[in-house]
């Protein structure tokens, strides 16, 4: 079947046995992500400005081509690449129906980046699953940026630990901020991998969007900057009675025995966690001002950027229902509610990861005295 998005057409499998997802027997094509691509051509138009020496683009895998289409349409030299031949086939095929320039390649990911005949200015990993082993490859022969899509939420979050410390070498624990704990998860560890070619993978815009996660990585070839994000690495305390958490910046651990706040003993420490900034604000207010009324998650990809740019930088974030809950009380609405821990000189922004998600400076007992009814 035929399907339109962002000012491109293409050819899909047929996706009656499981229209859902939007996957047929063969080639995989995901209708939910979107928001994903939509954001993803926002940011290569932004990303062109900031730097406009960037041309070559890796879609390492295609699948249906979707995402290496609408890479070409807004003008980058596009590969698209995938081990499945169908899926070649068919991304050869999208790329000629909209009379836009670009190959597809029937090659694993790894063993094209590593050949050395090419060398990207920006690689896009869509993997279903895990990044990371593809990470290597693209930290070590990528110029510009690494654009990266996670779908393992359940170990990157810590509800699949083992799972989680396997593929990431971090210990993540499953809070009420699980969304963000993956994201950073998956920070530790991208961070770390290109630290070892000697090159920052700074995050310039990462998200948190239904069940993936999202980031694009700035590469910087400075052995010094690389330090410099190893040194924002570190670990988040979480004690599971009163919901404090603090964290430490390093890379040894030091968790405290009982809970400062309320004297309990249930304490998790995850870690090491990237806790530095997930985005760069200017960048994304660049990437906010290239969403046009063309994309079809526009909305959705504005009220997204609009709150990143917002929000705050402390490493984990609260959900309001859960303390509420805690408190047995009833949630006011947010944006009064976050107005009153201003009001009681706090910071407060919304966070991205739900609509319940809030961020501040103050404690969970400051949180409840300056909310009291």
């Amino acid at each position: 079947m035929d399907v339109r998005e962002g000012g491109v057409e293409i050819a899909v499998p047929d996706a009656r046995d499981g229209a859902s997802e939007g996957a047929g027997d063969d080639v995989f094509y995901n209708p939910t992500q979107e928001l994903n691509r939509d954001v993803t051509v926002a940011t290569l138009r932004a990303y062109r400005e900031r730097e406009p020496r960037v041309a070559t683009y890796l879609d390492a895998m295609a699948a249906s081509g979707i995402r290496g289409v609408r890479a070409a349409k807004a003008g980058y030299d596009v590969t698209c690449a995938d081990v499945d031949a169908d899926a070649v086939g068919l991304a050869r095929e999208n790329l000629a129906r909209n009379d836009l320039d670009g190959r597809a390649v029937e090659r694993d990911v790894n063993a094209l980046l590593h050949d050395g005949e090419t060398v990207f200015d920006v690689v896009d990993l869509d993997p279903f699953g895990t990044p990371i082993p593809f990470a290597d490859a693209a930290f070590a022969n990528a110029r510009n940026l690494v654009c990266v899509t996670a779908t393992d939420t359940a170990p990157l979050c810590g509800a699949h630990q083992r799972s989680g410390i396997r593929k990431y070498a971090t210990l993540p624990q499953n809070t009420d901020y699980h969304p963000e704990m993956g994201l950073r998860v998956l920070l530790s560890a991208l961070i770390r991998t290109a630290a070892r070619y000697d090159k920052a993978a700074v995050p310039i815009l990462s998200h948190v969007s239904r069940h993936y996660v999202r980031t694009y990585l700035e590469l910087d070839a400075r052995a010094t900057r690389a330090d410099d994000l190893i040194d924002d690495l570190g670990y988040v305390h979480h004690c599971e009675d009163c919901l404090r958490r603090s964290h430490e910046f390093g890379l040894v651990a030091h968790p405290p025995e009982t809970c400062d706040a309320c004297g309990g003993d249930r304490l998790l420490t995850a870690g090491p966690l990237y806790l530095g900034p997930i985005r760069d604000r200017e960048f994304v207010r660049s990437v906010r001002e290239q969403v046009t009324d063309g994309l079809g998650e526009a909305a959705r990809a504005d009220r997204l950027l609009d709150t990143l740019v917002a929000e705050l930088d402390t490493p984990t974030h609260y959900d309001q229902h859960r303390l509420c809950k805690q408190w047995s009380r009833s949630a006011p609405a947010m944006d009064d509610f976050l107005e009153t821990l201003r009001d009681a000189g706090f910071a407060a922004s919304h966070a991205h990861y739900a609509g319940t998600a809030f961020k501040t400076d103050a404690t969970v007992p400051e949180i409840r005295d300056a909310t009291g009814e």
